[in-house]
């Protein structure tokens, strides 16, 4: 089986900053595990790399759809096969760095696909959460398939509707179906690196990176996307630090309001990404300390760590 090496961990841990300095001394291309980086003109609050990086080291997965279109774990699943086989083809080894845990679990687990959308029952489905709100629809949620509606947030309207969708045309609950993905049904050999932080530390982390996307114009270019001629998607505009500034475009909050909701969001965004690491098997995890630099810890890696 081919074999992916994954650089995971919380939100503002610093993956990227070892990944690419593992790329640069393995000679490695970098595949991106980001559900938001995939949007263009999404750059300053999606952290995604900079011309420069972008021109330095070749990476798979990075604005490669428009901010008001949508993205599935199907299609990303299809992209990250074309670019490991476009990279083992070159002859590099490919590196995976990113958080978002769907991703890793459909590339190292396998992909519950699902039966295609029912238009008829989807805008059916649709026209009730406008009519009577999320909240309802993930109550009947529960009624048919608690386990389901014990992962859901009842204010995830998508995955609410998607999972009652899967009721509806199957007659059997999505979580049922799901229980394919603990068959070793995946795509890629996954050796999995986990970078971890002390709590207090990832906090700080993540407080002084709200900051700095906000200095760099993060206001600026939500505002931006929100003047585009078509609309900026459901699913980009659930990205955390773009929800937020549009509840404050749209008078909901002051910029300041917005600004706090993107640091408590963060932190409640890494405390799920915690959960989801427990899940995964086998993964070699790196303890950072805060004065701890990417080359002390690249170095750590390569010694701990054999790529081939």
């Amino acid at each position: 089986m081919r074999r992916v090496y994954f650089i995971l961990g919380c939100t503002a841990c610093g993956k990227a900053a070892v990944g690419r300095e593992l790329a640069r001394r393995l000679g490695a291309r970098i595949l991106s595990v980001d559900s938001m980086k995939v949007y263009r003109r999404m750059d300053i609050g999606t952290a995604t790399p900079s011309p420069e990086a972008l021109a330095e080291i070749p990476h798979y997965a990075v604005n490669v759809v428009e901010p008001s279109e949508s993205y599935s774990v199907a299609q990303y699943v299809a992209c990250a096969e074309a670019a490991v086989e476009d990279t083992r083809a070159a002859g590099a080894i490919p590196l995976a760095v990113g958080g978002t845990s769907l991703y890793i679990k459909a590339l190292t687990e396998g992909l519950f696909e699902g039966p295609g959308a029912d238009e008829t029952v989807r805008a059916e489905l649709t026209a009730r959460a406008k009519e009577e709100g999320s909240r309802r629809l993930h109550e009947e949620l529960t009624r048919v398939d608690p386990p389901a509606a014990g992962r859901i947030h009842p204010n995830d309207e998508k995955r609410i509707l998607r999972a009652l969708e899967v009721f509806r045309v199957t007659g059997t609950p999505i979580s049922e179906l799901q229980t394919q993905w603990d068959s070793p049904a995946g795509r890629f050999d996954g050796v999995l690196i986990g970078l971890r932080r002390d709590k207090a530390d990832q906090s700080r982390r993540i407080n002084a990176r709200v900051k700095r996307m906000v200095d760099m114009g993060l206001r600026e270019e939500v505002e931006r996307l929100l003047a585009e001629p078509k609309p900026i998607s459901e699913q980009a505009r659930m990205a955390v630090g773009y929800a937020e500034l549009i509840d404050h475009f749209q008078g909901r909050c002051c910029f300041e309001e917005a600004v706090e909701r993107i640091k408590i969001n963060t932190r409640r965004l890494a405390k799920k990404q915690r959960t989801w690491h427990r899940r995964f098997p086998d993964v070699t995890w790196f303890d950072l300390p805060e004065d701890d630099t990417v080359e002390t810890l690249t170095e750590r890696i390569l010694q701990t760590v054999r790529f081939e």
